[in-house]
């Protein structure tokens, strides 16, 4: 699970972190927080995600134990190996199809996808405009996991059961 919220005064969006690592880590899975490494260092996060204008990868590394995971946003063939090659220890790659909270940033498409999955070697995660009706070309690209928000708070158990339905 990723927290991001761009808005949010700081001190609620650790009250809210703080609660979602304790049902993390209840649930067994794993907390990523956004942006903020003091957040995520607080909250006690498995890791980080940093965009291409956040704190520079080798400088998140330095401030964070070597346990935590540091994620890297890529919009290009060129950015995903810089981010491999600077440490990542995964990549979202994208936005692979139109969407709204990525308005500045032109789609990559399936191709480039595709290219980004079969050359770097650390986990590859595609987002940006996945939903019920598109995730399953994106399901044979190669990447490694698809990053979904819209599709799930419009109808939540439909795209479960969709996914099901396709993934088996």
């Amino acid at each position: 699970m990723q927290f991001r919220d761009k808005q949010m005064p700081r001190g609620k969006m650790l009250e809210i972190a703080r609660k979602l690592r304790h049902l993390t880590q209840k649930m067994g899975a794993m907390l990523l927080v956004n942006d903020y490494l003091d957040l995520a260092l607080m909250c006690g996060a498995d890791g980080v995600h940093l965009g291409q204008e956040d704190v520079p990868l080798a400088a998140a590394r330095r401030m964070l134990p070597q346990k935590m995971l540091v994620g890297v946003s890529t919009h290009s063939l060129s950015q995903a190996r810089a981010a491999e090659a600077a440490g990542a220890d995964y990549i979202g790659i994208g936005p692979v199809f139109a969407t709204p909270t990525k308005a500045d940033y032109p789609p990559i498409g399936l191709d480039v996808l595709r290219t980004v999955a079969a050359t770097v070697s650390i986990p590859t995660v595609a987002i940006g405009g996945i939903d019920g009706l598109n995730f399953e070309q994106v399901t044979v690209t190669g990447v490694s996991n698809i990053a979904m928000v819209r599709a799930f708070q419009e109808d939540p158990r439909g795209m479960v059961r969709r996914i099901n339905a396709v993934l088996g």
